[in-house]
C-alpha cells in the first residue's frame, strides 16, 4: 500500500491534531478487540403518524450543536459556512483505484452491493397487498405497522412510515420511499434488523424524508442495521446502540433550516459499532458522522467508528467532545476520507471534537483516500 503522512485540519479538544496517512486501496479491516457486534434488551409501546408525544426531535441537533465549523477551526482553505448545498470547487485529481469513485473495488458498499437486490419484484403497499403476517397497513395514519414479535417483513414496496412496534423483528428486502418525519421507525424495540433494504425520500427537497431510519424515543436496543442504501433524507440513521455496517448512506436532502447527518448519535453510553459503511454528504455542513451528546455536559462514550468510507459535511465526523462532552471509549480507527467534494474531507476537514486526553479514547489509522492533495492543509491545535 503506498502511504505518505499528510497533515489534515483535525480539531483535537485538549491535545494537538493527528497524522491522516494518505493511500489508494484498502479492504475494510477487522473490528477492534471489544468493540460489540450489537447490543441488548427491553421493548413497549406505539406511536403512528408524526411525531410522538415525548419523543426527541428526529435528527434535530439541540441548541447550540455545531452546524458546520467549530470555534477555533481552520481558515485555511476553508469557504466561510453556508446552509445548504455547496458548491465545492474541489481540484483534486482522482488517482486511479481510489477507494472514493468506486467503493466496491475496495470493499466498500455502495449502489452495486446494498439495498433490494436488483431485479428483485416487490409486491406495492397497499395497491397490491395490505397486510400479512405481524404487519398490516393503517389507512387512517396512513402508515405501515409491525406488532408482532419475530414478524419477517419481505419483498414489499412501501411508500409511507414502516413503524417496527416489536421486537426481533427483520425487514429484509424492502423498499421504503416516502417524505414526512420517517422513513422506517422503532419504538421501544429489541432485537431489530434491517438489512438488504432501499430507504429513500421522494426527492432532495420538498419531499426528504427527515429521518431514514430512526429509533423514535432512543431506548431500543440490539439494532443491527446492515447493506442497505439510504438517501434523500436530513438524518440517514438516528440510533444510539448496536450495529451500523454495510450501507451505503449518500445523496441527502435538504430544505432551509435542515443541519444534515449520515448516522447522528445523540451521545450515550450505550455501545454502538458503525463499521464499514460508505457515508457522503455532499453538502457544506453537517457531517457524516456526528457522535455529540443532545446536551451539555453528557458522557458519551463506548463508540467504535472504523473502516468506514467517507467525504463531505462541515466535518465528516463530529467525535463526541462538543459541549463540554465527558468522552470515553470512543475508538476512530482505519476509516478513509475522501477527497470527493472538498480537499480535507469535509468542508473544514476530516474530524472535530477528537479529544484523545480522555480515558479509552483512541484515533488511528485513518487515512486521506486516494488523491493527491495539491498542499498540505492547515493543522488546527
Amino acid at each position: 500500500m503506498l502511504a505518505i503522512e499528510v497533515s489534515l485540519a483535525l480539531i483535537v479538544v485538549g491535545g494537538t491534531a493527528s497524522a491522516v496517512v494518505y493511500h489508494l486501496a484498502s479492504a475494510p479491516q477487522a473490528l477492534p478487540s471489544g468493540a460489540p457486534s450489537s447490543a441488548g434488551v427491553p421493548s413497549g409501546g406505539v406511536p403512528s403518524g408524526g411525531v410522538p408525544s415525548g419523543a426527541p426531535s428526529s435528527g434535530a441537533l439541540a441548541a447550540g450543536t455545531p452546524s458546520g465549523a467549530p470555534a477555533g477551526a481552520p481558515s485555511s482553505g476553508a469557504l466561510p459556512y453556508q446552509a445548504g448545498p455547496a458548491s465545492n470547487g474541489s481540484s483534486a485529481t482522482q488517482a486511479p483505484g481510489d477507494c472514493i469513485m468506486v467503493p466496491h473495488t475496495c470493499g466498500f458498499p455502495d449502489a452495486t452491493n446494498t439495498g433490494v437486490p436488483s431485479g428483485m419484484v416487490l409486491r406495492s403497499v397497499p395497491s397490491q397487498v395490505s397486510s400479512g403476517p405481524g404487519w398490516s397497513y393503517n389507512a387512517a395514519d396512513k402508515d405501515v405497522v409491525v406488532t408482532v414479535d419475530g414478524t419477517v417483513l419481505s419483498g414489499l414496496s412501501i411508500p409511507c412510515n414502516l413503524v417496527i412496534d416489536a421486537s426481533n423483528v427483520t425487514v429484509q428486502d424492502v423498499e421504503v420511499v416516502t417524505g414526512g418525519n420517517f422513513g422506517i421507525s422503532l419504538t421501544h424495540t429489541t432485537g431489530v434488523t434491517i438489512e438488504d433494504s432501499t430507504i429513500s425520500g421522494q426527492n432532495l427537497t420538498s419531499g426528504r424524508v427527515d429521518s431514514a431510519i430512526d429509533d423514535v424515543y432512543g431506548d431500543s436496543t440490539g439494532i443491527v442495521i446492515k447493506n442497505n442504501n439510504i438517501s434523500r433524507f436530513r438524518t440517514g440513521v438516528q440510533i444510539s446502540t448496536g450495529m451500523i455496517t454495510g450501507n451505503y448512506i449518500h445523496d441527502p436532502g435538504y430544505i432551509p433550516g435542515d443541519h444534515t447527518n449520515g448516522i447522528y448519535v445523540g451521545g450515550t453510553t450505550e455501545p454502538l459499532t458503525i463499521y464499514g459503511n460508505t457515508i457522503f454528504n455532499d453538502l457544506g455542513q453537517t457531517d457524516d458522522i456526528n457522535l455529540d451528546a443532545s446536551t451539555s455536559g453528557q458522557a458519551v462514550a463506548n463508540k467504535y467508528v472504523v473502516d468506514n468510507l467517507l467525504a463531505g459535511g462541515g466535518y465528516s465526523i463530529y467525535g463526541g467532545g462538543a459541549r463540554n462532552g465527558r468522552t470515553s471509549n470512543i475508538v476512530i480507527e482505519d476509516n478513509d476520507f475522501g477527497r470527493l467534494y472538498y480537499q480535507k474531507g469535509g468542508r473544514y476537514g476530516a474530524a472535530a471534537y477528537v479529544n484523545q486526553q480522555q480515558s479509552g479514547n483512541v484515533w488511528s489509522g485513518n487515512v486521506l483516500s486516494g488523491t493527491r492533495p495539491p498542499a498540505t492543509p492547515a493543522t488546527a491545535s
